[in-house]
C-alpha cells in the first residue's frame, strides 16, 4: 500500500508491506499521487513525520523494513544511531560498518536509502562539515537539520 501527502517540505509518499513501511519518499513536482490507501501503519507514519517536522518528535517508532544489500542495510541500521540534532561524517559511518575506506560507498548507501528522514540520512555531512549529497536536494537535507538545530 501506498499513499502521498502535502508536508511542509514537499509532497511525500509512504508505502508498506505486511505492517512495515517500506519507502518514505519526495515526490517529483509532477507526481501525481495514486489513489489514497489507508493502513493504520501508513497512518502512524504520516502522523509521526508531522510531528517531526513540527519539532515536536526526535525518534519515530514505526515498523521499517528496508530493502537492500546486506552493505545498505548495516550503513542504514547506523544511521539510526545518530542521535536527534547531531551529525556524523560519512567516514564515521563507514568506521562504525567496520570499513575506513568505505566513504564512498557510504555516500552510495546513503543516497539509496529508502526511507528518508526515518533513517536518517540527513544527519550525515562531509569531514569538513558541509552537506553533500542528499537524494532530494542539500536544501531538504539542510531544512531537516534546521528543524532538529543540527550543527553542520
Amino acid at each position: 500500500m501506498k499513499s502521498a501527502r502535502d508536508t511542509i517540505l514537499g509532497k511525500i509518499i509512504i508505502e508498506e508491506e505486511n505492517g512495515f513501511i517500506t519507502r518514505l519518499s519526495f515526490c517529483p513536482k509532477d507526481f501525481v499521487a495514486p489513489a489514497v490507501q489507508k493502513s493504520e501503519t501508513i497512518e502512524k507514519a504520516f502522523e509521526e513525520l508531522f510531528q517531526y517536522l513540527d519539532g515536536k518528535r526526535q525518534k519515530f517508532t514505526v515498523p521499517i523494513n528496508p530493502k537492500g544489500t546486506p552493505f545498505q542495510k548495516s550503513v542504514w541500521k547506523n544511521l539510526l544511531k545518530i542521535p536527534y540534532g547531531k551529525t556524523a561524517t560519512y567516514k564515521d559511518i563507514a568506521i562504525a560498518c567496520g570499513n575506513s575506506k568505505a566513504v564512498r560507498a557510504v555516500g552510495m548507501a546513503n543516497n539509496k536509502n529508502p526511507i528518508a528522514i526515518i533513517i536518517p540520512c540527513h544527519r550525515v555531512v562531509g569531514s569538513n562539515g558541509k552537506l553533500y549529497g542528499y537524494a532530494s536536494g542539500t536544501q531538504i537535507k539542510e531544512a531537516l537539520l534546521k528543524i532538529e538545530n543540527a550543527r553542520f
